[in-house]
Formats: structure tokens, C-alpha cells, sequence
């Protein structure tokens, strides 16, 4: 199976989530990050894009260098489930979302994944798993990364 939990990461000055006009979710300086994961994503997909998350030096140090992480910065996460990132474009004009996981399965990574940034001393703050979210932010740079674990290392 394929095995490519993704995440759009985007360096923000701020961000929040809101379902029904109500805020659910709402962050300062940090990262917004769009999660999307595939059939065959599992506990060791969540562990290495968490990890790579909190660690990617993507905020400016003193010099003004991309030397510094969301840990390093104590900046916060705000983490939006997004299965639109397992998208299948290759043929026709609609895109194919098959090689998404189901939603138990995305909702049971969405929280791991969540809970991990956690564990590492991030705040976390999320959307609403399988709601309609209106996403709103200040994409600081900008600055936008597309992440997945095929691409990681270990």
C-alpha cells in the first residue's frame, strides 16, 4: 500500500479554524498544517512527519537565516485534517480521492499525529475531523512546504 501521509505546512503569523461561524481552533506565530493521510499510513507515518514538523527549521533566527523550528520559536500548531491532499489527478478532469484512508482510520492518525506534536512541547491546537472548516490565516513570508513521508528520512 502506498504509505505517503502528507502535510502542506504553512509558516504563519496567525491562524484559526471555524465550523458554524465558531472558532475550534486558534493559534499565534507558528504552523498551519493541512494533514492528509493515505491507505497504508500508520503509527510510524505519524511519527516521522510529527518529528519532521516540529523540528523543520523554517523560522528566521536573529541573523534572519531559516534556522529555527516551531520548538525552538515556542510557537504553536494548528493541524487541520485535509483528504483532499490524497487527490489522484492523473486522469480526467475530477479528481480521484480513492487512495485516501478511510475516515476512521485518518481520524485515529489525524489525533496520533496531533498528540505527538504534543508530546514534543508544541501547543496544538485542531480543526473539526470531517467537518466543513473555513481555514483563515496569515501565511508568514509566505511560507509553504509540502511534506510527505515517502520524501522523509527515517
Amino acid at each position: 500500500m502506498a504509505k505517503d501521509m502528507k502535510a502542506l505546512i504553512q509558516r504563519v503569523s496567525q491562524a484559526k479554524v471555524t465550523v458554524d461561524n465558531e472558532d475550534v481552533g486558534r493559534i499565534g506565530p507558528g504552523l498551519c498544517i493541512l494533514l492528509g493521510v493515505v491507505k497504508g499510513d500508520g503509527e510510524r507515518e505519524a511519527e516521522i512527519l510529527a518529528r519532521k514538523c516540529c523540528e523543520l527549521r523554517i523560522f528566521e533566527d536573529d541573523a534572519g537565516k531559516m534556522n529555527l523550528s516551531v520548538l525552538d520559536t515556542e510557537g504553536q500548531i494548528l493541524v487541520v485534517s485535509q483528504f483532499t491532499l490524497a487527490a489522484n489527478c492523473k486522469k480526467g478532469r475530477r479528481p480521484s480521492f480513492d487512495d485516501a484512508a478511510s475516515p476512521k482510520v485518518a481520524n485515529a492518525l489525524y489525533e496520533r499525529f496531533c498528540n505527538l506534536c504534543r508530546e514534543r512541547g508544541v501547543g496544538v491546537e485542531t480543526g473539526s475531523f470531517a467537518a466543513h472548516m473555513d481555514v483563515h490565516l496569515v501565511n508568514d513570508g509566505p511560507v509553504t512546504i509540502m511534506l510527505d513521508t515517502r520524501e522523509i528520512g527515517p
